[in-house]
């Protein structure tokens, strides 16, 4: 399906809840260190329920390794810096949503490797800063997936 990727993640219990997305949904849930907490962490347990045991859940050491990890997969990166709204796009299988730290975003640096229209962003009302990272998952994951039409999906 598709990949999710959390650089350097902060917040126990959005990657939690990410997990259980990318188990509902067929994703890969790729995590890149630093992480923020540590993996047994109850509220990323809590969060995650028993879904890490059936989640497809890969931890890299780098953001050279997740990348090795991905091979030929399309990179979108999610910033509130993006130029083109995330329902713009035209998803296919395998494509990779890129999502940064809560406290900071993406680098710059990672946003400028990637082509304009791979930098992508979800609507927001002027005046404010983000959504929740793990909402913003979902948000992008499931448009992704609708125009898939579910596939693999119930």
């Amino acid at each position: 399906m598709f990949h999710i990727i959390l650089f350097q993640p902060e917040i126990p219990p959005n990657t939690g809840n990410s997990i259980r997305l990318a188990a509902n949904t067929g994703c890969t849930l790729h995590l890149v260190k630093p992480l923020g907490f540590d993996l047994s962490d109850a509220q990323l347990r809590r969060a995650g329920m028993d879904y890490s045991e059936i989640a497809d859940t890969r931890i890299h050491e780098s953001w050279e390794d997740c990348l090795a990890a991905l091979g030929n997969a399309r990179l979108f990166a999610l910033s509130t810096r993006g130029s083109t709204r995330h329902d713009k796009v035209t998803y296919q299988a395998g494509d990779a949503f890129v999502f940064g730290p809560e406290t900071r975003g993406l680098p710059q640096a990672m946003l400028n490797a990637l082509p304009t229209e791979q930098r992508i962003r979800v609507p927001l009302v002027p005046g404010n800063r983000s959504l929740n990272l793990s909402n913003t998952v979902a948000l992008v994951v499931y448009e992704a997936w609708r125009q898939l039409d579910f596939s693999g999906g119930r």
